[in-house]
């Protein structure tokens, strides 16, 4: 759903239920998905800043590429953003550098 672009806003929110799946590829799935939506998904970007704190490196990962791609909708969650750069996963690290990047922090 996340490459199907406007048509998939109508699923958005089915997506962002998603995000506390049980299985952790299913929660980074949704944090990809919704990253790949502008204004349709900034409703759920407080979920998509939830999985930040996610026990899975590949979740917290795809929430910081997730909300570095939203511009000034995620303003309010860049501090959690740069909470992970000292993430214990080199790649969880490398994602929030280049997140708060994408926002000129």
């Amino acid at each position: 759903l996340g490459t199907l672009g406007e048509a998939a806003a109508p699923h958005l929110p089915a997506i962002a239920e998603r995000l506390t799946d049980e299985q952790a590829a299913v929660r980074e799935a949704a944090c990809t998905a919704l990253g790949q939506h502008g204004e349709a998904a900034a409703p759920h970007l407080g979920a998509v800043a939830e999985r930040l704190e996610d026990g899975d490196w590949g979740v917290r990962r795809e929430a910081c590429k997730a909300l570095g791609r939203h511009g000034e909708a995620a303003a309010p969650y860049l501090g959690a953003v740069a909470e992970r750069l000292a993430d214990g996963d080199e790649d969880v690290r490398k994602a929030a550098c280049e997140a708060l990047g994408q926002h000129g922090e």
